[in-house]
């Protein structure tokens, strides 16, 4: 029984090296000169999280719970896990005057919990006091918001969570957002919507658009706490600026890409090109994620495809969403052989033409969706699109997914046929020595 446990393990060592040899993750990816290469803030991240809690909170329209109390469970959820480096605040507006005194309501707003070191004991206990009171002073909130992360050059993003629009015009939030923004103080605005309706979500989008941030729809508390948790762990990684782009109508006609972070817009059902220079021997990475930042139809999609410049479809990435989430994202793989022979697709002028240099292929990314929208819904401006792009080494580095070339398909199958045989030849060999020394005793 023993040399049967030795020689199961022994092999199943062999099959684990051998698949895992071709399923390495890339380290290039992650060490490329790339966008998310770039350095990390000097300073600690700081987030304060502004909350409604005004009298509309007290409605009990998310999962049976009143939206004060899916809130509360949602910061006691992110609190607990807000990472350690992260310096957090919360702000409250309506929490405090119960009148109806206009002037007086649209002062209400002050600060719940310091931005500091997170003391998670305290903020629960700060949030458990909170009773849905008064008005929707959003604007004064903000610029409070934005006066608590003043100084530093840290990472600084406000995260408003809201049920209604703001009730204290003519200071409109949207307007305060681009004063923020106009200042440079680098400051991110991202807003959620609980159960929104047409004018509450024209308003947040405003606000975020003004600032880089997003606005989220909010319908269930598990949405709330993850995406209160995706934004507050977003503050603590390095902050990579998305290089607004336009893409081309025709592949001809699109920007040439580098390694990056690209935004721009698709409208419903559009085709967006851009192009990519690559040499043999490299490995193009790319991804793109559309946000449904307004009510869209169920059942919508997106492609990503490449191809040459003559027409032929090298690879393509593609994802399908039902309307429950707000982002659908996809992407590709496509290494370049260190020789190639097929010229006839390559744009020899892109580099190396004339000098000795091996000649870059020009790749035509596509970005597709089947995006559409009731009759009542604006289409203008398009949907904001993000296109990542990294170029690593070729997949035949050492840290690829084809190390040693066992992830080129035939040569993987080929080895773990072998490796079967071999198994069960020797297992076969095995029992019948089993065999032969019982009926010998």
């Amino acid at each position: 029984m023993s040399i049967r446990k030795r020689l199961a393990a022994a092999l199943c060592g062999a099959l684990l090296v051998t698949v895992t040899g071709g399923t390495l993750p890339s380290t290039a990816f992650a060490d490329s000169g790339g966008a998310a290469g770039q350095a990390a803030a000097k300073e600690p991240p700081k987030v304060e999280l502004v909350l409604d809690v005004s009298g509309s909170m007290r409605a009990r329209d998310i999962d049976g719970q009143s939206r004060m109390s899916a809130a509360k469970q949602a910061f006691n959820e992110v609190l607990d896990a807000v990472p350690e480096d992260v310096r957090l605040g919360i702000r409250t507006l309506g929490a405090d005057y119960p009148g109806k005194d206009r002037k007086e309501g649209c002062k209400d707003t002050r600060q719940l919990y310091p931005v500091g070191e997170l003391d998670r004991t305290e903020a629960k206990t700060a949030v458990a006091t909170l009773v849905p009171t008064g008005w929707t002073p959003i604007g004064p909130a903000l610029l409070g918001a934005a006066d608590d992360l003043e100084g530093g050059d840290a990472t600084r993003r406000i995260v408003l969570i809201t049920d209604g629009e703001d009730t204290c015009a003519p200071l409109d939030p949207c307007e305060v957002a681009r004063e923020i923004a106009a200042k440079g103080v680098g400051i991110t605005i991202d807003t959620l919507g609980l159960v929104p309706n047409a004018k509450m979500r024209a308003q947040l989008m405003c606000i975020a658009e003004a600032t880089g941030g997003t606005y989220s729809s909010v319908q269930h508390k598990e949405e709330l706490s993850e995406r209160v948790g995706q934004l507050v762990d977003r503050a603590a990684e390095p902050v990579v600026t998305p290089v607004a782009t336009e893409g081309g109508e025709r592949c001809e006609d699109a920007p040439r890409l580098k390694a990056g972070l690209y935004a721009d817009r698709e409208t419903f059902g559009q085709h967006r090109w851009y192009r990519v220079d690559l040499l043999p021997g490299q490995e193009l990475r790319a991804s793109v994620s559309i946000a449904a930042d307004r009510p869209v139809n169920r059942d919508h999609g997106v492609l990503l495809r490449a191809s040459t410049l003559a027409g032929r479809e090298i690879v393509r990435g593609e994802s399908a969403g039902d309307g429950r989430t707000d982002v659908v994202s996809t992407g590709l793989r496509y290494p370049k052989a260190d020789t190639d022979g097929d010229t006839d697709d390559t744009d020899s002028g892109a580099s190396g033409a004339g000098s000795g240099r091996p000649a870059a292929e020009t790749v035509c990314l596509r970005v597709s969706n089947s995006f559409s929208a009731p009759a009542s819904v604006s289409t203008s401006p398009g949907l904001p699109l993000e296109l990542t792009i990294d170029i690593t080494g070729g997949p035949r580095d050492a840290g690829d997914a084809a190390f040693l070339g066992l992830g080129h398909g035939w040569w993987l199958l080929g080895l773990l046929t072998l490796a079967g045989f071999a198994a069960g030849a020797l297992w076969g060999w095995i029992s019948r020595w089993r065999i032969a020394v019982w009926r010998s005793n």
